[in-house]
């Protein structure tokens, strides 16, 4: 099977995306969970910026793939979102990416202040853990949650996302030499090398972590947990690759972002590193090893499909 060509998102994936914005806040309220106003309006204000819920939806989805219950796996669903949306906040702070918008509107340093967005970053990883341990499913199947708990906590904490963007932050480290782009010198081999090892941290970790999740939340023996850890872990590789051409080809106003600002910077990103040809046939590999990985699944699988799709066609 293909994915869907045109710019028709499949009705489960609109579904899937409306149940996760309907229930985000759910977790949140001052029923559930006491928080001082201020840091309350912050970590929402993030939050409800929008966006495609890609990470949420792909674990819904591979959930689905197996067998599993929505209901089950809504509280982790936003839980990864809010792991995700931490995640934004501090890469927007001046000591990282130093962005004054995200989503078409003020970063949350920018909305409030410094120390509240770090804050407000603090509070939604934290509650993410809250949030599944506190889960039916948890309480239900222990050894399932747990499971998946530590693949998220691995993929999200300094061996996957937060050492990715130290890396990010600090290319050349991890072969010992600048591999910078003002400073490569002829070692376009370990600038290569490098940039695939930060993504595969910084963004392929969290989506492989996703479609895993909803593989083992779901029920699914090892193989298709395996099969769905692969389709995540290409189309992470896929999303920056295509985030990536965007910050070259993209507008503030497709973006909603600041653009062309990691090349400025003498970031390593793709299309610097292989030129824009190589990068746009990387993509097309990247879509192809992702599918590939969900030839074991039938139409079951064609949510994931679609993701695929709207991933190499975003504009945004």
């Amino acid at each position: 099977m293909t994915a869907p060509s045109g710019n028709v998102v499949s009705p489960d994936i609109s579904r899937r995306r409306r149940l996760v914005e309907e229930n985000l806040l759910r977790f949140l309220t001052p029923e559930v969970c006491r928080i001082p106003e201020k840091l309350r309006e912050a970590m929402e204000y993030s939050l409800t910026a929008g966006g495609k819920r890609i990470r949420p939806v792909v674990l819904l989805s591979a959930g689905g793939v197996v067998g599993g219950n929505e209901v089950d796996l809504l509280p982790f669903a936003c839980a990864l979102e809010y792991i995700h949306t931490y995640s934004l906040i501090h890469d927007d702070l001046p000591a990282m990416d130093d962005d004054d918008y995200r989503r078409g509107r003020p970063t949350c340093h920018k909305a409030f202040d410094e120390a509240t967005a770090i804050l407000a970053g603090d509070g939604l990883l934290t509650e993410a853990f809250r949030v599944m341990g506190d889960s039916p499913l948890t309480a239900r199947d222990p050894g399932k949650a747990v499971r998946a708990i530590a693949l998220l906590a691995r993929a999200s904490g300094a061996e996957g996302m937060v050492g990715g963007q130290m890396m990010d932050l600090s290319p050349g480290q991890s072969t010992g030499q600048s591999s910078r782009l003002d400073d490569l010198s002829g070692r376009l081999d370990a600038a290569a090398s490098e940039v695939e090892e930060i993504h595969l941290r910084k963004t392929a970790a969290l989506l492989s972590a996703s479609s895993g999740m909803g593989g083992i939340l779901g029920g699914g023996d090892e193989s298709q947990v395996e099969s769905l850890i692969r389709y995540g872990r290409a189309l992470g590789l896929l999303f920056q690759v295509t985030d990536d051409i965007l910050d070259e080809t993209g507008s503030f106003e497709e973006m909603g972002k600041a653009v062309a600002k990691d090349r400025a910077r003498g970031k390593l990103t793709y299309p610097a590193v292989f030129g824009m040809e190589a990068t746009a046939s990387m993509a097309e590999s990247l879509s192809r090893e992702s599918l590939s990985a969900l030839s074991s699944f039938g139409e079951s699988a064609d949510a994931l499909r679609d993701i695929v799709r709207i991933v190499t066609t975003r504009r945004s």
